[in-house]
């Protein structure tokens, strides 16, 4: 079943379709994060302007090392200890979708412990955008049963997956800039 819902979740990503997932926190609306037209859909669908920015997944540090020019050596520490799932702003993205790009020039990145999430970022081999699945505004939903009818119906596809686990809360997020000082975003 893990197989299958991988590979219906690469068709619509390739296609530059939209998917609703369930990932280490909570079900995330995700596309192709280098793909302009997929994450202005996400902007679209969740009814909220694109300057508001969008955290995208990646596999592991080779990935992030693609997709972030200079890593401060921090991130690394923070990564090895952090017991939680966490969500790091960087400085200097490239390689990703420029409406995925804050106006300051940076990007949220996590890496999810979730063996769906890593199969299929390793498998489409680039970052995949996670953004709640709710329209803006509106609480985050705890479990698969509270996402609301317009989200279902405006994605491509709905992982099979996961449906009866209740989500934990979104993720940590910190601002690591290039210069080494740690801004606490979202505890």
């Amino acid at each position: 079943m893990l197989h299958q819902e991988i590979q219906n979740s690469l068709k619509v990503l390739n296609e530059g379709g939209l998917i609703l997932y369930p990932t280490d926190t909570v079900w995330g609306i995700g596309c192709d994060a280098t793909n302009e037209e997929a994450v202005k859909k996400v902007f679209q669908l969740k009814q909220r302007e694109d300057s508001k920015a969008l955290i995208c997944l990646v596999s592991d540090d080779r990935m992030l090392k693609k997709h972030v020019k200079n890593i401060p050596e921090a991130a690394f520490s923070i990564l090895d200890v952090t017991e939680t799932p966490i969500t790091i702003i960087y400085d200097n993205p490239q390689h990703l979708a420029s409406n995925l790009i804050s106006s300051d020039n940076s990007i949220a990145i996590r890496i999810p412990n979730d063996d769906f999430c890593f199969q299929l970022l390793r498998r489409f081999n680039k970052p995949i955008v996670s953004t709640s699945a709710n329209i803006s505004g509106y609480p985050t939903p705890n479990s698969f049963k509270e996402i609301s009818e317009e989200i279902l119906k405006g994605v491509d596809y709905v992982v099979n997956l996961h449906r009866d686990k209740v989500c934990n809360k979104p993720s940590s997020i910190i601002k690591l800039s290039a210069n080494g000082v740690v801004k606490i975003i979202r505890k």
